[in-house]
């Protein structure tokens, strides 16, 4: 189903919980076509992550907190505002890796923490291989980026880890997510925001996002070719 501003879901997300939060920017939705189409090559592909990230990004740190702080301009004294918020990025490796330059230029100052999990292709559940995170928590917000939520598993095994690390406010940025994902997440962890360019229709039988855009890590990497 399509609106009249070209939105392919924006019919059909009714039944999204109040903490999913999935875009209708024009850019947003421009760039996502193009990013879905099967001719876009590794490089251009790259580029479109990092440029939804970017956009998706700036929407999910709208709330952070502030507190004021003293400018001197050339002509007088003011008040202006810094971050108070402590963030931290999290991309889920690999295919997360392509949205963290976005998300730094945002936040120059957040710290970084990889998580690397895999999706066990035969149990479709996550299997976690790294994870260097501090003893407690350092952050006041983490922010999660994975391109795609598919399953659902690793996101919500992702925000497990974070939880467990003593993080309290956890948002999931995704660009694309499937319904099977969504509400994996919500009634696994009804506290954490998503922020997505889309909502898809559904999962094929092999955990694969419809329609889609194929497997983000081998896109953005030029692997999988042979598959």
């Amino acid at each position: 189903m399509a609106d009249s501003a070209g939105s392919p879901v924006a019919g059909d997300l009714e039944w999204l919980p109040s903490t999913v939060h999935v875009s209708h920017h024009p850019a947003i939705l421009h760039k996502l076509a193009l990013l879905r189409d099967q001719r876009t090559d590794p490089k251009k592909f790259r580029e479109l992550v990092r440029e939804i990230s970017w956009l998706v990004g700036y929407e999910a740190l709208a709330d952070a907190r502030l507190r004021q702080v003293p400018v001197v301009t050339p002509m007088e004294q003011t008040v202006g505002a810094e971050l108070a918020d402590r963030i931290g990025l999290v991309p889920i490796l690999r295919a997360g890796l392509g949205m963290l330059d976005a998300m730094l230029e945002l936040m120059p100052t957040a710290q970084v923490w990889h998580l690397g999990l895999f999706r066990d292709e035969r149990t479709l559940r996550p299997v976690e291989y790294y994870n260097k995170l501090p003893d407690s928590a350092t952050v006041d917000l983490c922010l999660i980026l994975d391109p795609m939520l598919a399953t659902g598993g690793s996101a919500t095994a992702a925000i497990e880890v974070l939880k467990r690390w003593g993080a309290v406010r956890i948002k999931l940025v995704n660009l694309i997510a499937a319904p099977e994902g969504v509400r994996a997440v919500t009634e696994a962890h009804p506290d954490v925001e998503i922020h997505c360019a889309a909502v898809d229709r559904q999962l094929n039988e092999r955990g694969y996002i419809l329609p889609g855009l194929g497997d983000a890590g081998d896109r953005q990497f030029g692997t999988g070719q042979g598959d």
